[in-house]
């Protein structure tokens, strides 16, 4: 029988939830001419409306890159690596990374339904007004990471180490929290309703005007009957 498959940030130590470092992006950047393949390097490069969607490269490294634009939907990149690095106005639908690792990474405006990231770490990343529904986190570590405004419908946190991760603005409907470590992890203005795995919300820090939502979801996962007429 295989092994099953365990988060490697269980014991790691408490994250951080202060405000994300910035990306360090050079102002002038060279026009990107390479493609996604295996093993590429890809440093100090502006990619302005460049179709690179389903593309399957394993542990690419972008670093002091821009994305506007991009359109690199529905491809496969494990181990992809990503540091200081700015995705503005693209689409990342369907993205998927098995052991991806970002850090100094801002996603703003993106299209990004379906995107993954399994088994990674997530360290200074900020995701600002982005579709991320239906959107895929399991067993990965989040380190000082903020969404905002982010539309977070049917995301999937299983197993996820959500402690450096804040929430502000985002809607989570349905959004699944099996098995996640959330102590610390903070949510404000959130839409909460029908979130899964709410056993898993021990020692997260929610906004008063968030708790009326959750509090309908908690008692549901307690087995509590909620009789108005009574």
């Amino acid at each position: 029988m295989p092994a099953t498959r365990r988060s490697p940030t269980r014991q790691s130590a408490p994250r951080r939830t202060g405000e994300p470092r910035k990306p360090v992006v050079p102002a002038s950047l060279a026009d990107a001419q390479q493609d996604l393949e295996p093993e590429a390097a890809l440093h100090a490069l502006g990619f302005s409306g460049s179709d690179l969607s389903g593309r399957e490269a394993e542990a690419v490294e972008l670093a002091q890159c821009r994305f506007r634009g991009a359109d690199l939907s529905g491809s496969v990149l494990a181990q992809l690596t990503m540091t200081d690095c700015l995705v503005q106005t693209s689409n990342w639908a369907n993205v998927r990374s098995d052991g991806g690792a970002l850090r100094r990474v801002i996603f703003e405006e993106s299209r990004m339904t379906g995107f993954a990231v399994t088994d990674g770490k997530l360290g200074d990343v900020t995701f600002a007004q982005c579709r991320l529904d239906l959107s895929g986190w399991r067993f990965t570590g989040f380190d000082n990471v903020h969404f905002t405004g982010c539309n977070l419908t049917g995301a999937d946190f299983t197993n996820a180490d959500l402690r450096g991760a804040r929430f502000t603005g985002c809607d989570l409907t349905g959004a699944q929290f099996h098995h996640a470590t959330m102590d610390g992890a903070r949510f404000r203005r959130c839409e909460l309703d029908g979130i899964a795995g709410i056993t898993s919300w021990r020692g997260a820090i929610v906004h008063p005007d968030d708790l009326l939502a959750l509090s309908y979801t908690l008692a549901g996962g307690l087995g509590i009957k909620v009789d108005p007429e009574d």
